[in-house]
């Protein structure tokens, strides 16, 4: 598959609702997944490691609805936009959170994804 193909079968996904597809199809096995913040989940590598950490997230927060952007495709990565409206069960606090993800593809798997906020 071409890097266009993958991102926009990435976010077709997500759009769709899925986020767990696109990082069982298309992670390689030592992706590496960056928060722009401090501790333990601040840099995960594997893809096991890293689909721990989506269900960490998952069990961790209610989503009530999520708009996807993207992607913007330069060379090998491409950027997606996500604005999520969650209520984290730690704070029961609804809060809309804005991101964007920056994938790098190597021999057709995202061996890296870059979390701003």
């Amino acid at each position: 598959m071409t890097i266009q193909e993958i991102a926009a079968d990435l976010v077709a996904l997500c759009k769709s609702g899925d986020f767990n597809t696109p990082g069982e199809k298309y992670w390689a096995d030592d992706v590496v997944s960056l928060e722009a913040m401090p501790g333990d989940m601040a840099r995960i590598q594997g893809k096991a490691a890293v689909h721990g950490k989506g269900e960490w997230w998952a069990a961790n927060h209610e989503v009530h609805g999520a708009e996807i952007t993207g992607p913007y495709i330069n060379g090998d990565q491409f950027v997606v936009g996500f604005k999520m409206d969650i209520t984290p069960k730690s704070t029961g606090e609804r809060v809309t959170m804005d991101e964007v993800g920056l994938y790098t593809i190597k021999d057709g798997k995202i061996v890296e994804e870059r979390f701003f906020y």
